[in-house]
């Protein structure tokens, strides 16, 4: 199996919504238009993909010089454990170069996760939730 990685391809929302119902992410899947919005308004996206299907996307906001918010990071779960999500990451590192720090929010469930492909733990952090 080969798998292919590819940085601000158009991908249709279908996709994106497919990769999401099938990872484990909690997205608003159903929600095609939120999903659209979602893809639409991305500063970078980068896919992974085994043929011409989808089965990884890392998407993220970013000013390319300071700080970028890794906003979704999501595999299929048939293709989980492979190193595809690291290699999403590494993507996403190249493109927004040195100067730029990665930040992101863990799902509970991913919290281990994410110290075994280098981040660090933070305490500094605040959010309002969203409503919907």
């Amino acid at each position: 199996m080969t798998i292919t990685y590819k940085t601000n391809v158009l991908i249709r929302v279908e996709q994106a919504a497919e990769v999401f119902a099938h990872s484990g992410i909690k997205r608003p899947a159903q929600d095609l238009d939120r999903i659209q919005r979602m893809l639409d308004h991305a500063s970078l996206t980068v896919t992974a993909w085994s043929d011409s299907e989808l089965i990884g996307i890392a998407r993220a906001l970013t000013d390319f010089s300071y700080c970028c918010y890794l906003s979704d990071l999501a595999v299929v779960k048939d293709y989980q454990k492979q190193g595809i999500g690291t290699q999403l990451i590494k993507h996403v590192q190249s493109e927004i170069g040195e100067e730029t720090a990665l930040i992101l929010l863990s799902a509970p469930s991913a919290m281990n996760y994410y110290p075994k492909v280098g981040f660090h733990q933070i305490d500094n952090g605040f959010k309002i939730d969203r409503i919907r």
